[in-house]
């Protein structure tokens, strides 16, 4: 499919209230929108026949199960060549919780969460010796502001600052 997917409303705030409680029941998503629990499965069925939802899961907290540190760590690789070997690298450590192609520094950016700086070391190590890596540069996180999956699905009102930004004229505030 090209572009993105049209959503109505109704669509939009299915997917909302899901992204926040994933276990809501058909039958209370069906009273929110004011559809019947059939036509709110047939909607959730046809979002996942689109790929629009990929899949439902849990959220586990990373430091209750004793994975207490969370780096990021930017690679240089010598060359496109090796991105195929060095992807299927990342899919094999479940230690690398997001791996993306990026501009600026470094050619890839991984999420990494693991239980202890020790085990973060022998991670960089075995990424340092994989085809094709020149480089990598972590940093470890200290605390986190802010971490979601959610997304916003309502484009959010322009703000003042944002239209001056653009050049765009701004009615004094009052």
């Amino acid at each position: 499919m090209n572009g993105p997917a049209r959503l109505d409303e109704i669509d939009i705030r299915l997917l909302e209230m899901l992204q926040e409680h994933g276990r809501t029941s058909q039958h209370d998503l069906a009273q929110a929108v004011g559809l019947s629990s059939p036509a709110v499965a047939e909607r959730l069925r046809k979002l996942e026949e689109r790929g629009i939802i990929r899949q439902f899961t849990v959220l586990v907290d990373p430091r209750r199960v004793g994975r207490d540190v969370t780096a990021f760590i930017f690679v240089g690789i010598n060359g496109s060549h090796h991105y195929p070997a060095f992807r299927s690298s990342v899919a094999r450590h479940p230690e690398v919780l997001e791996c993306h192609s990026v501009t600026g520094q470094g050619s890839h950016i991984l999420k990494i969460r693991t239980d202890s700086t020790s085990t973060l070391e022998g991670l960089l190590a075995e990424i340092q010796a994989w085809p094709g890596v020149q480089w990598t540069t972590t940093s470890i996180v200290l605390s986190t502001v802010k971490e979601t999956s959610a997304l916003a699905l309502v484009p959010r009102p322009r703000t003042a600052d944002a239209a001056a930004t653009d050049g765009a004229a701004v009615a004094p505030a009052r």
